[in-house]
Parts: structure tokens; C-alpha cells; sequence
């Protein structure tokens, strides 16, 4: 009965998260008129770390950031830098390449945590599971290419090789938290230090600092408290619920959601392809949930 409770309340927790990151292509769309990736991740890292302090300072837990171990701070700092990678990379590819090209090879990194979970978790991989992400990564691909593979270009391999090890360095950092045992709303405030810290380096070295515009400030106050900031307590409490290799499929979700807002914000057409999608995502879904049979 426990475990069933815990697989509704990972699922409540990843269906927020799900929400809040479906609209991060939308406002990095949004953000990125002046500003490089360098600096919306700098900004938005900044946002991110104080709206998690207040929830640590509100929680009273803060103390508790000076009672860490060298060992535990080390790690939280390693994991910092992967979720760090994740973003600087995946910015990058929104930058230079087609945005949908990006979507697609972004969300490979749920069939990578269900790999990561057999090698560090030792979690179980069954058939049932297998199908289920072959499932949802069909839907992300029809989504992306709208049923015709000759819509997406894949002549800037450079970039798409950059998201593709973001992408990964992601499922590391999701997989890696799993393991961390400290308050979660001190974890992520000191995910979100270690982030502003590289990428203050990032942006000084490969950029300049530019002070962004009202309208810009909106936009990466939006994506740091709550995409980038409120959604990690979700995630990581959805990984504390359920197996990571349970809870990834369920990510297939988030490009749908995307591609719709995408639509209702830019005016993109909409394609029958979409609705069977959806379909596969809720069959995807249905396949996960269904128990495996046992001699």
C-alpha cells in the first residue's frame, strides 16, 4: 500500500514538473532577443539560487548548510556542474540550430537515465519498460518531424553532438541525486550556487556581462523561480518516490506540452500527427503502469 502511495505521489510531483518544463522553450525563445546563452544562464541561475535559499531560509533548514561533510559539498558541487553542463549546452543548441531539432535530441536523456539506473542504481529493466520509452520517443520524433523525417536537418552535427552530451550529462545528474541523502531544498540551492559560479566563468570567458532589459528581466524571473528553480524540488522528489526507469518515460509528455504552447505563442501549424502523438503517449503511459507477469 506504501508503494503504491509513493507511485501516485511521484507521479503528482512529475506531472508539476513536466508542466513547468514544458514552457522552458518558450521562454528561453522569449528571453534570448539580446542576450547569449551565457548570460540567460547566468541570470536565470542567479534567480534560481535566492527563490530556493527563501524556501530553505522559510523551511528553517539553512543551518544545515554549514553541518555538510568536505565529502557531501564536493558532491553537491559535482552534481552542480552536470545540471550547469546540461543547461549551458542545451542553450547553445537553442542558439545556434532549429529549435525543434533541439526538442528531439533533448529528450534523450530519459532513455539514458533508464540506462544509468541498470548501471548505478541497479534498478530492474523489464519489457514492459522497453516498450514504453520506444513508445514515447516515437511520439517526441513524430512531433518533431510531423511524420516527415525530411523536416529536421541534421547537417550541424557539431551542435547536435553538444545537446546530445548535455543531454546525458543531465540523466548523470538525475540519476547521481537519487543518492543524496542531505535536505532537498538545500541540495538544489547549492546546485544553483555552483551554477551562478560556473557560470559567471563561462559567460566572462566566452562572453561579457550585459545588464538585460525590463521586458528580458520578466522572462528570466519566470524561468529561475519557478522552470528552473520550483520545478528541480519536484523532479528530485519524484525520483525519491519511484524508480528513476518508472518515472522517465512519463517525461515524453513535456515535448508535447512543448510543441502546444510553441503553437499558441508563435502561431505554428498544427498537424494531425500531433493527436497521434498523443495517443502513443498515453499508451506509452498504460504499458508502464501494467505489471509483468512472474513464473
Amino acid at each position: 500500500m506504501n508503494q503504491l502511495s509513493n507511485k501516485v505521489q511521484g507521479i503528482i510531483y512529475i506531472g508539476l514538473c513536466i508542466f513547468l518544463w514544458s514552457l522552458i522553450p518558450v521562454f528561453a525563445k522569449f528571453a534570448q532577443t539580446s542576450l547569449d546563452h551565457y548570460q540567460y544562464l547566468f541570470f536565470s541561475s542567479v534567480i534560481s539560487f535566492f527563490s530556493l535559499l527563501s524556501v530553505s531560509i522559510y523551511n528553517k533548514k539553512t543551518n544545515e548548510l554549514f553541518s555538510y561533510s568536505v565529502k557531501t559539498l564536493i558532491a553537491l558541487f559535482l552534481l552542480g556542474f552536470l545540471d550547469f553542463f546540461y543547461y549551458l549546452l542545451l542553450y547553445f543548441g537553442y542558439k545556434e540550430a532549429n529549435g525543434l531539432e533541439v526538442l528531439v535530441i533533448q529528450y534523450t536523456w530519459p532513455i539514458f537515465i533508464v540506462l544509468l539506473s541498470l548501471v548505478l542504481l541497479n534498478e530492474s529493466l523489464n519489457k514492459n519498460k522497453i516498450t514504453s520509452l520506444i513508445l514515447g520517443f516515437i511520439a517526441v520524433f513524430l512531433i518533431i518531424t510531423k511524420g516527415d523525417i525530411s523536416s529536421i536537418d541534421f547537417t550541424n552535427i557539431k551542435v547536435i553532438m553538444y545537446v546530445i552530451i548535455g543531454s546525458f550529462a543531465f540523466a548523470l545528474f538525475s540519476v547521481l541525486s537519487k543518492k543524496i541523502k542531505v535536505n532537498l531544498t538545500n541540495a538544489i540551492t547549492i546546485f544553483f550556487l555552483t551554477a551562478i559560479i560556473y557560470s559567471y566563468i563561462s559567460m566572462s570567458v566566452f562572453s561579457s556581462f550585459v545588464w538585460p532589459s525590463s521586458q528580458e528581466w520578466i522572462y528570466i524571473l519566470i524561468n529561475g523561480i519557478f522552470l528552473n528553480g520550483i520545478s528541480y524540488l519536484f523532479w528530485i522528489k519524484a525520483l525519491q518516490k519511484a524508480d528513476a526507469s518508472f518515472i522517465a518515460p512519463f517525461i515524453f509528455i513535456t515535448p508535447i506540452l512543448s510543441s502546444i504552447f510553441l503553437i499558441l505563442f508563435f502561431d505554428e501549424t498544427i498537424y494531425m500527427i500531433y493527436f497521434f502523438a498523443l495517443f502513443l503517449i498515453i499508451l506509452s503511459g498504460i504499458v508502464n503502469s501494467l505489471k509483468v507477469k512472474r513464473n
